[in-house]
């Protein structure tokens, strides 16, 4: 940020202890001060929780700082109210059909692995197995 105000190419300057960098407000690595800035431009009655594309430009009109984009796509990810109403895109699964039951004990068995899990104990997978 120093660099671009030394250039002194008319895209960056300094007015009232407010730096601007291309006619936006240049925000410092202060996580306290983007994440009021985030708040107040998703969570507010008059912005209403916007989509991820409609907060950017709004961010952008006033604001600057690097790792703006992935800062919004952070934060509302861990948005609960976004989470919630979040649209679903796949299809619909298909109805589940129940197996018949078995007459005897290890007549039919059933496996199933799943993985990737998060790892403990250096382990990634659960086996289930049903008789």
């Amino acid at each position: 940020m120093v660099q671009a105000l030394e250039k002194e190419d008319r895209l960056s300057w300094e007015q009232d202890k407010i730096v601007y960098m291309e006619e936006r407000i240049y925000i410092p690595n202060n996580k306290i001060l983007k994440e009021k800035i985030l708040q107040e431009n998703h969570d507010s009655v008059d912005v209403g929780h916007s989509e991820q594309q409609r907060m950017m430009n709004l961010l952008k009109r006033n604001y600057w700082w690097p790792g703006l984009k992935e800062d919004i796509k952070k934060y509302m990810q861990g948005c609960f109210k976004c989470q919630q109403n979040k649209v679903q895109h796949q299809k619909k699964l298909g109805e589940l059909h129940p197996l018949e039951i078995p007459q005897g004990l290890w007549q039919e068995i059933s496996i199933n692995i799943i993985r990737p899990l998060s790892r403990s104990n250096g382990m990634d997978a659960i086996v289930v197995i049903v008789d």
